[in-house]
C-alpha cells in the first residue's frame, strides 16, 4: 500500500535525464554550474583536519546557531535565541518536511499556493493532512487574499508561503504581510515560510521575511538553505527558525529523522558567516546573472515574466507554439538542446499557461550557449 499512490518520478529528474540523453544544456534543475567559495571549502577542510568528524549536537553546533542568530539580527532586526529557536537541518526540503510532520495530522488542512515547489503537497499527504490548493493570479502570480479567505475552514491548520517564490520569482509585498497578520489574528493559523532564496532578491526590493514580524513569527516555522545561497546544493545544509514552544516539538521529530547534521560543514559555515559580505553581496551577484540572461533572451521569441527573486526566470512561448508546456519543454530539449521545466508540473491539476522555467544560476558562457540554441526556435 502506498501513502503517495499518485506520485511518480519528478519532472526535474525526467528533464535532467532527458538533458543528459540528448547532450542538452541543462537550465532545468535549480543548481549552479559554478563552484562554491574557496574560503568556505577551506574552512570545512580545516574542521575535518581539526577532528570535527563525529556527531554534532542534535540542534546543531552552538557556534553556527549563534552565527545564524547574528545574521538574523543584522538583516531583520529580530532577536532569535540560538539555544531554543534554531535547529540546523540537512537542507531546506528536510526542514519543511519536519515542520509539517511536527504539527500536521489526519484531516488538518494546509493552504498551499500554486504553482508550488514539488515537495509541499506530498509532505502534507504523507502526514495525513489535506492540501488546499490556491492558485496565484497569472501572469504576475500575486496572492488573491479574498480567495484565500474563502478556503479557510475550522480544519485549516497551516498556510504555506514561499518568498522569493519558486518557480515564479514573485515576492511577498507589504499588503501580503498585512493580510496575513489579519488572518493569523482571526484564525490562529500556523505559518510555514520557505525562504531558501532570501538573499536572491532584486531591483532594490526588500525580502519581507516572516522573521521581521513578531505577530507572525510567534505562529511560524521559517526555513532556509545554505546550499541555495552559497552555491553548494549538494551539501544539503539548511536550518529552521521557530519560537521556543514550536521548536521544542520540532526537535522531537527531528531527533528521530536524522538526529544531527554534517559536523565539519557546520564548523565551516559558522566561520564563513562571520563575514557578512559573503551573503550581503549575493543580490547583486545574482541580479547581474538575471539581467544578463534577459538581455540575451531579447533575441529570441520567448517573452519574459517579471522575476523579483530566486534564480529562476519564467518565459512565455506563445509567439512560438501553442503546444502544452510539457510537450514543448521535451521537444526543445530533444531538438534544440536546452532543458527547461514546464510550469504545469508545479500544479496538482497540471494547469498550463504555456510557460517554462529556466534557471539562470549558470556561468555566463553556459547562458550564452543556451541562448544561441534558443534563438533557433
Amino acid at each position: 500500500m502506498s501513502k503517495l499512490p499518485n506520485v511518480g518520478t519528478t519532472i526535474f529528474t525526467v528533464m535532467s535525464g532527458l538533458a543528459a540523453q540528448h547532450a542538452a544544456i541543462n537550465l532545468s534543475q535549480g543548481f549552479p554550474d559554478f563552484d562554491c567559495n574557496e574560503t568556505l571549502k577551506h574552512l570545512v577542510g580545516e574542521a575535518m583536519e581539526a577532528g570535527y568528524n563525529q556527531y554534532a549536537p542534535m540542534p546543531g553546533i552552538m557556534p553556527l546557531r549563534e552565527a545564524i542568530a547574528e545574521k538574523i539580527r543584522l538583516l531583520y532586526g529580530q532577536s532569535v535565541n540560538p539555544d531554543t529557536e534554531i535547529t540546523v537541518t540537512p537542507g531546506g526540503t528536510y526542514a519543511i518536511f519536519t515542520a509539517i510532520a511536527t504539527v500536521i495530522g489526519p484531516g488538518d488542512e494546509v493552504i498551499i499556493f500554486e504553482p508550488a515547489y514539488d515537495s509541499y503537497i506530498p509532505n502534507v499527504l504523507v502526514n495525513g493532512g489535506v492540501p488546499v490548493r490556491v492558485p496565484l493570479s497569472f501572469p504576475d502570480y500575486h496572492i488573491d487574499w479574498s480567495l484565500v479567505r474563502s478556503k479557510i475552514t475550522p480544519r485549516t491548520k497551516m498556510i504555506m508561503l514561499n518568498t522569493p517564490h519558486n518557480p515564479t520569482g514573485s515576492i511577498l509585498t507589504p499588503n501580503d504581510i498585512a493580510e496575513l497578520e489579519k488572518l493569523v489574528a482571526e484564525h490562529n493559523i500556523l505559518i510555514l515560510s520557505d525562504e531558501v532564496y532570501e538573499h536572491l532578491i532584486y531591483d532594490g526590493k526588500e525580502h519581507l521575511s516572516i522573521l521581521r514580524y513578531p505577530s507572525l513569527l510567534k505562529n511560524s516555522f521559517v526555513t532556509f538553505s545554505f546550499g541555495k545561497v552559497f552555491h553548494n546544493t549538494g551539501w544539503k545544509m539548511g536550518y529552521c527558525i521557530a519560537p521556543a514552544h514550536l521548536m521544542a516539538e520540532y526537535r522531537k521529530v527531528h531527533q528521530y529523522l536524522c538526529f544531527s547534521v554534517n559536523t565539519p560543514m557546520q564548523y565551516g559555515l559558522a566561520k564563513f558567516l562571520q563575514t557578512p559580505d559573503h551573503y550581503l553581496s549575493l543580490p547583486a551577484f545574482f541580479q547581474e546573472k538575471r539581467d544578463y540572461f534577459l538581455s540575451l533572451m531579447k533575441d529570441t521569441r520567448f517573452t519574459p515574466l517579471h522575476s523579483s527573486g530566486s534564480y529562476f526566470q519564467l518565459m512565455k512561448y506563445d509567439r512560438i507554439s501553442d503546444e502544452g508546456d510539457k510537450d514543448f519543454a521535451i521537444r526543445i530539449t530533444k531538438e534544440f538542446g536546452v532543458a527547461s521545466i514546464p510550469v504545469s508540473a508545479f500544479y496538482e491539476d497540471g494547469k498550463d499557461d504555456h510557460v517554462v522555467r529556466f534557471c539562470f544560476a549558470k556561468r555566463n558562457e553556459t547562458l550564452e550557449k543556451a541562448v544561441e540554441r534558443l534563438k533557433k526556435i
